[in-house]
């Protein structure tokens, strides 16, 4: 960063510009910052208003250091409840502002160049960046992504000139690929929300009669004639534009600031001065503008206008995707004779840009679709739709079938299957027929799936760079391929299911259709004894009611009792989810308060623990034992028994806890020593210790382990060092060095935090493909008894059912086993660079190893039924189907120690996947 920036940053600080200044460029950045400033404060204090209780900024750059006005105006903007760290210490400062910024990014918000420990300096230019952001894509491109289609796609020829230099573009334009310059799509599809709300503002002086030509957001508006115009077209009863060309500058733009704060109750974000000078703040009037648009969308509309507002609306959607189908056509007819990549490319950016513009028109298709009788203007809107998104459809095959070979056959597999899979079910009247097709895709979809390891091979082997080292495919295409692949194994299983329960239903109301007209037919008025004898004899031929009744009403009890408890189920698991969560945040809370507890009482002079924090925690400690024995009702043996050792234990700390401070409290009376240094002393050598005991990276451990260390930085935050004074046990140089020592004692205990948490992540990742990897393990036990019975009963034959299972368990072996690895390489890379240096994943390694060996003896049981897998490319019957490397016992009291899961040899596993008809990803 350049001496220039920080000296400007200063300047705007202290609101000092020195009159030596030879650089003019840098006078006018920081006047303009300070205008920004002024007019970002107004805004941010126009929204804290309306928060409940209302709160205000005074200062723009110091009072968001600490992330608690940031997480206050984020609520107000996204009315969501966002939780905080309450205190006036470094650390939480930091988690404050990290977790504003991180909700930022969840709503999809690019943050450029804006750090944590700039928001905590004040930085000034860090400080405008980040309410500018806000402002413009949380505020305005919010307001002008519901703009009508009139506004946002008039006169683009005019705003052309903005394409190129406009650096105010939409958070859309910077998540999508950059056309090429010679694509059409680069000249005028994007809309941004700079241009949609400079398009408004020409609309509203139009409605005024305003003969204005506004260009931009700077000396456009230098006169307050705009201004004035705007609120003519909101409130004509309000304005007289008349007197406008009759005052002066500073005049007219003071009555446009008066009548919005009083009439329009729009706050007074800008003075005269900051707009009638040679350069206006463009971000400032941005941010003013935007609160008449906001104003126009919250006035009330009239019945009359409504519907004419959604006849026009229907036109104007219509005039936008005729336009958009006119720019797609000529996107690729501009490709062709183009390489792959190219067309790939314009096609791409065209979707990715006309998914993100039909935002705004979705709700009008969506109320269209529930409209019994649609308009003329709605049947044009419909049809345009339609041949878009079947001219989009038909451009997507032909890039699957233009792929080069041999990936064009996959495509073609893709296509085929993906139609297999498609839910085309409607209301069929030919109940007949709609068994037979279902039937019929049953078959379909069985081949498609035997053909499925072939062409996952085909795709894994291809080398995707011709003769001049060129990729030839995209690599987001060959991520769609493999996203394709995943997508048609996990829903081929239970669109397979559906098929046959579709199957079964069109056959039982075909023959119900068939027994209707059987009893027309028996109903009619009988001609002769003996046409009724013939009647009655059909009667017994076709059915036997009694049975049928019977199988009907026992159907329906049935499925009135599963139902039943399908719904009871769900909120069993939901309260059991609920109470394990809280159980294990609470239980690693109290062990970490233990924990930290004991150790200040074995290492140093004991902190005195109030009767409150006491009652506090004690009553914690009782609402844990009720979740546990909940818990213990819920759960398996094996992990009942489990939480009942972990709670025992637990409550025998506490009681161990409770009687020594109770013996404590009696022996030694109550001292107030807040000032004296003895107290941070054995924090200090409490973190070192905490440092070096081993730490094993499984879920539990690494809870206790993260809260303890947020323990000890609050108790080193509650210690003032200011009002610490020397004592004979603690010389005044001996002080100093301990308050020299606290700042890198905090900074190495929130790096530490800070390796827990990605650890704690890396982890619930594993945890959860464990989890699967279990059931899928059960699933198929419960099946091959199922096989194993029919196979009894001498039904031979292929079962797709094992084959479909079997590719599913390689798989999740194939994820256990990496995300297995990539935790033991983030233990290592942590060790040797994290102040933590004692950590381990033995105990995870082992439940690794145990999972995979289960499963691989599950998919050994499928096999031996014979399911169709490829028996030569198979090991040996009751050994794993991978080579194993062993680790030196050496190594066993490291963190490296490799699990034999982990050192699965790919290749061999790889093709074992491949060959029983599943996707794994060998990158």
């Amino acid at each position: 960063m350049s001496s220039d920036f920080y000296s400007r940053d200063e300047l705007v600080e202290t609101g000092f510009i020195p009159l030596d200044i030879d650089n003019v460029q840098i006078l006018l950045q920081v006047e303009q910052e300070q205008i920004q400033k002024k007019t970002f404060t107004n805004w941010v204090n126009a929204q804290l208003a309306k928060r409940r209780p209302p709160c205000m900024i005074v200062d723009l750059f110091n009072d968001f250091r600490d992330g608690s006005k940031l997480l206050d105006l984020l609520e107000v903007m996204s009315g969501q409840r966002l939780s905080r760290e309450r205190g006036r210490g470094m650390f939480q400062h930091r988690s404050n502002i990290e977790k504003a910024l991180l909700f930022l990014k969840m709503k999809s918000i690019k943050l450029v160049n804006i750090n944590i420990p700039d928001i905590i300096d004040g930085r000034p230019s860090i400080i405008l960046g980040l309410i500018w952001t806000v402002i413009l894509q949380y505020h305005i491109e919010e307001l002008a992504s519901s703009l009508s289609f009139n506004s946002r796609q008039s006169s683009m020829e005019s705003l052309a000139s903005l394409d190129s230099r406009s650096t105010l573009s939409s958070r859309s334009a910077s998540s999508s690929p950059v056309p090429p310059r010679g694509s059409p799509l680069h000249r005028r599809f994007r809309v941004s929300a700079k241009k949609s709300l400079l398009l408004w503002v020409r609309e509203q002086c139009h409605k005024a009669g305003c003969s204005i030509n506004v260009k931009d957001f700077k000396t456009s508006w230098r006169s307050g004639v705009v201004f004035l115009a705007i609120q003519y077209a909101l409130r004509p009863d309000l304005v007289d534009l008349s007197k406008a060309r009759t005052r002066s500058n500073k005049q007219n733009l003071e009555e446009a600031f008066r009548i919005a704060e009083k009439e329009l109750k729009i706050p007074r974000l800008l003075d005269p001065d900051d707009v009638d000078v040679r350069d206006p703040d463009e971000k400032s009037i941005m941010t003013y503008v935007a609160q008449f648009l906001q104003y126009s969308k919250d006035m009330p509309v009239a019945e009359e206008e409504m519907q004419a507002t959604t006849a026009q609306k229907a036109q104007e959607v219509t005039c936008w995707l005729v336009q958009a189908y006119d720019e797609l056509l000529e996107g690729w007819d501009s490709t062709e004779g183009e390489s792959y990549s190219e067309r790939y490319h314009v096609f791409q950016t065209f979707l990715v840009s006309f998914n993100e513009q039909r935002r705004p028109i979705m709700p009008l298709l969506t109320a269209m679709r529930r409209t019994p009788k649609l308009s003329d203007e709605q049947r044009t809107l419909r049809e345009a739709w339609d041949s878009l998104t079947e001219k989009l459809r038909e451009y997507k095959v032909e890039l699957d079938m233009s792929l080069p070979a041999p990936l064009d056959t996959v495509a073609r597999w893709l296509l085929k299957t993906e139609k297999a899979l498609a839910d085309e079910e409607g209301d069929p009247q030919d109940h007949g027929r709609a068994a037979d097709e279902a039937k019929d895709k049953q078959e379909i979809l069985r081949v498609c799936l035997e053909e499925m390891p072939q062409h996952v091979r085909t795709f894994q082997s291809f080398q995707n760079l011709d003769e001049y080292a060129n990729m030839m495919v995209p690599s987001d295409k060959m991520d769609e391929i493999k996203r394709r692949f995943t997508s048609v194994r996990v829903t081929a299983k239970y669109h397979g299911i559906k098929l046959e329960y579709r199957e079964h239903r069109h056959t039982v109301l075909d023959l119900l259709g068939q027994i209707r007209t059987k009893l027309r037919v028996w109903k009619r008025p009988y001609i002769s004894p003996e046409a009724v004898r013939v009647l009655l004899q059909e009667w017994h031929a076709t059915t036997d009611y009694q049975t049928v009744s019977q199988q009907v009403k026992q159907l329906e009890e049935d499925t009135a009792i599963v139902l039943e408890e399908v719904t009871t189920v769900k909120s069993i698991m939901g309260r059991v989810l609920s109470a394990w969560d809280t159980y294990s945040d609470g239980f690693s809370s109290l062990q970490a308060w233990l924990e930290q507890g004991s150790a200040s009482h074995s290492h140093g002079p004991r902190p005195e623990v109030m009767p409150d924090v006491m009652a506090e925690w004690g009553s914690r400690q009782a609402h844990l034992n009720e979740l546990g024995n909940f818990l213990l009702e819920s759960t398996d043996p094996q992990t009942s028994r489990s939480l009942a050792e972990e709670l025992r234990r637990l409550n025998m700390q506490w009681a161990e806890f409770f009687k020594r401070t109770a013996l404590d409290s009696v022996a030694e009376p109550s001292d107030d020593v807040h000032t004296r240094p003895q107290h941070i002393q054995p924090l200090i050598r409490e973190a070192t210790l905490l440092l070096k005991e081993p730490l094993e990276t499984m879920a539990g451990p690494l809870r206790t382990y993260r809260k303890r260390i947020q323990f000890i930085m609050r108790k080193i935050k509650e210690v003032d060092l200011a009002a610490l004074a020397p004592s004979p046990e603690c010389p005044a140089d001996q002080l100093q060095k301990l308050k020299l020592a606290v700042p890198e004692v905090m900074q190495t205990l929130f790096e530490a935090e800070q390796v827990c948490a990605e650890l704690q992540h890396s982890v619930s990742g594993l945890d959860s493909r464990l989890a699967e990897l279990l059931h899928w393990e059960s699933e198929a036990r419960e099946l091959y008894q199922l096989l194993r019975a029919a196979e009894r009963q001498h039904q031979r034959g292929q079962d797709p059912r094992a084959s479909v299972l079997i590719s599913r368990g390689l798989q999740l072996e194939g994820q256990v086993v990496t995300e297995e690895q990539d935790l033991q390489m983030m233990v290592m890379t942590s060790q040797k660079n994290s102040p933590m240096q004692y950590l381990h994943a033995s105990a995870m390694q082992d439940r690794v190893r145990a999972a995979v060996a289960q499963s691989q003896e599950a998919v050994g049981m499928l096999s031996s039924l014979g399911a169709r897998r490829d028996r030569s490319r198979s090991p040996p019957e009751g050994s794993p189907p991978s080579k194993l490397r062993r680790s030196c016992d050496a190594d066993q009291d490291k963190v490296t120690t490799r699990s034999p899961a982990s050192d699965l040899d790919r290749d061999n596993f790889t093709k074992a996947a491949a060959d029983s008809g599943t996707w794994i990803d060998a990158a």
